[in-house]
């Protein structure tokens, strides 16, 4: 989720999506998975819709004792799911006296007849300020945070911090070109607007590949030699007719890609003899070059152009090669997650993707950046690593920090200051981004890269992979941990992962000895205990509903645990083999009710 030099001047907290709802259709069979289409634009649809958000809204001032929803506290809906049984969920951001607050979002649950239900909420604590006049000003907030984080602050704005145990009055500025942050990226700085005391300092954005894991492949001198799925040169094709006269209209291409050799690309043609990597059946999802400057806009990357359809050589002497990589990972995802869940395009709004390839010079890493809806892809240091990270898990893995940030903003509670990230709502955000990453590789299901629960296995890394989720601990570099302890509180995200993606893996797959894919498994349990699996399209299915509806900015193991029953119960029942394996897969991960701590952490 690195979102390096675009500028943002709407708060962390604010979403992007406008739309009022969000329509689901799905069975609670035991067969089936949530199924989600974007909103539909009619009227009449709208306005049912708002009648839901303004009965949730209701309900959250009705039942403030639960809901802590506060008199001064105006609730906007960010997201509208409506199930087919027509139990409703709606997911609100707050202000308070007109400040937006940090940390006070919130899901109203109501029945079938709009009745309340319950609510999942962040931190459970009244938001309350007394006064909202500032002793710092604007422009002493922009210089504090300009010398903390090293860069070129943006605008100061007033919030309502309510973190942890605190309800403060505070700026927001987001530093620019902040020599703290990686490839001089962007930091986001909240600072006390009593004291200018320091709140946090944290990189806008999650790149794939932490701080601390550099500075380990470094120290090792380990050299990646990530394995390629090399190809010829495409075979001449025969582009398509557009199907209507005049251009542009969509056409059918063939890429040479890096890793995944010869591959079917959706393109746009524009003239006769000239094609553009743009998909218009997938949003006008697009691939362009960035020309190994550190751009802050998609629209400032050059397009990839071709007169024969044709795309990439299979390596990296083409520079469209990366892109053809990019394209078809992107697209990928996206089919995963609407022929899996109807949800069209990262946010649910039906718009594709973007991707800008060779951004910067000697960048090796791949992120996502919410913002202006792109992956942006290094082409490698030239030291530890040698190619683009374009890889389908990489995409997969970065797509769905997109789907995270669309939804449940799932939060690191700390950050140093080399921007490695701690905490378990922040590893939670990193092991559903390697659950679904995976999952994207089963979908696509390409010989090429085969399918499996392995993360980053084509980086070329000396332990074959960078994670895997049946037995997390396998990864040293990382220091990946199988089971939830106290030390889950404060533990870097990519190691504290390991937690929920082994819970995902018992679930879906079972514990003890397996061979899938020719890949060999060997899942542990914490208490010993055997765990059969209900199988991965109906894990899938739980974790997703469970991040959709359940989740939240603070959501921790324990939180994971109880949202991910309450997906079972939905979608399958309380006496069902997947709701009692729900509770067996977090047992099994050392995640119970009895050991759930008091106090939120």
């Amino acid at each position: 989720m690195r979102r390096p030099h675009i500028r943002r001047h709407r708060l962390a907290i604010a979403v992007a999506v406008t739309t009022a709802a969000t329509l689901t259709a799905g069975v609670a069979s035991a067969a089936s998975a949530t199924t989600e289409s974007a909103p539909a634009a009619a009227p009449a649809a709208t306005s049912s819709l708002q009648k839901v958000v303004n009965a949730a809204r209701d309900a959250a001032v009705a039942h403030a004792a639960a809901t802590g929803v506060g008199k001064q506290d105006t609730l906007k809906a960010t997201d509208t799911l409506v199930d087919p049984d027509g139990r409703q969920h709606v997911r609100f951001v707050r202000t308070h006296r007109g400040l937006p607050v940090l940390g006070g979002d919130l899901v109203i649950h109501l029945t079938a007849k709009s009745a309340y239900e319950g609510v999942t909420r962040a931190y459970r604590h009244q938001v309350d300020v007394a006064d909202t006049d500032p002793k710092l000003s604007a422009r002493e907030a922009q210089s504090k945070a300009a010398g903390v984080a090293k860069g070129q602050a943006g605008e100061a704005e007033l919030i309502v911090d309510a973190r942890d145990d605190r309800t403060t009055l505070a700026y927001q500025v987001q530093v620019d070109d902040s020599r703290t942050a990686e490839a001089d990226g962007a930091r986001t700085v909240i600072l006390d607007a009593a004291t200018g005391a320091v709140l946090s300092n944290t990189p806008a954005n999650d790149s794939f590949l932490s701080p601390a894991l550099q500075k380990k492949l470094r120290a090792r001198g380990e050299h990646l030699n990530p394995s390629t799925g090399l190809a010829a040169p495409a075979a001449p094709v025969s582009p398509e007719a557009a199907a209507t006269p005049g251009y542009p209209a969509a056409a059918k291409g063939t890429g040479s890609s890096l890793f995944v050799g010869k591959v079917p690309l959706s393109t746009t043609r524009t003239a006769k003899k000239s094609f553009t990597l743009k998909d218009s059946t997938r949003g006008n999802t697009e691939t362009r070059d960035a020309g190994n400057k550190e751009l802050e806009k998609f629209s400032a990357g050059k397009a990839f152009t071709s007169t024969t359809n044709r795309w990439g050589n299979g390596t990296t002497s083409s520079r469209a090669t990366a892109a053809v990589d990019a394209q078809y990972g992107i697209t990928s995802t996206l089919d995963f997650y609407k022929k899996t869940f109807g949800r069209k395009g990262i946010k649910n709004d039906g718009r594709g993707a973007h991707a800008l390839v060779h951004f910067g010079k000697k960048v090796g890493n791949a992120y996502w950046s919410s913002d202006c809806g792109c992956m942006l892809y290094g082409d490698g240091d030239g030291a530890t690593f040698a190619k683009p990270l374009v890889v389908l898990d990489v995409t997969g893995h970065e797509l769905t920090h997109g789907v995270v940030d669309a939804t449940a903003k799932l939060r690191a509670t700390r950050v140093d200051e080399e921007g490695n990230q701690y905490g378990e709502p922040g590893a939670l955000n990193e092991s559903l981004a390697d659950i679904f990453g995976s999952a994207v590789e089963f979908s696509a299901n390409n010989p090429k890269n085969p399918p499996n629960y392995l993360m980053g296995e084509k980086l070329g890394l000396q332990q074959k992979f960078l994670r895997r989720l049946d037995k997390p601990s396998l990864d040293k570099l990382e220091g990946t941990v199988d089971y939830w302890s106290k030390a889950a509180y404060d533990t870097e995200v990519h190691a504290g992962s390991g937690i929920s993606s082994h819970a995902y893996y018992l679930l879906a797959e079972g514990s003890g000895k397996k061979t899938l894919g020719g890949v060999a498994y060997d899942s542990p349990t914490h208490d010993g205990s055997k765990v059969t699996g209900i199988g991965r399209t109906k894990a899938t299915a739980i974790f997703y509903r469970a991040l959709t509806r359940y989740m939240v900015s603070t959501t921790d193991f324990h939180d994971a645990r109880v949202a991910t029953l309450h997906a079972a119960k939905d979608l399958y029942g309380a006496s069902s083999t997947e709701y009692k394996t729900v509770n067996k897969a977090w047992s099994a991960v050392n995640v119970t009710a009895a050991n759930s701590p008091s106090a939120r952490h």
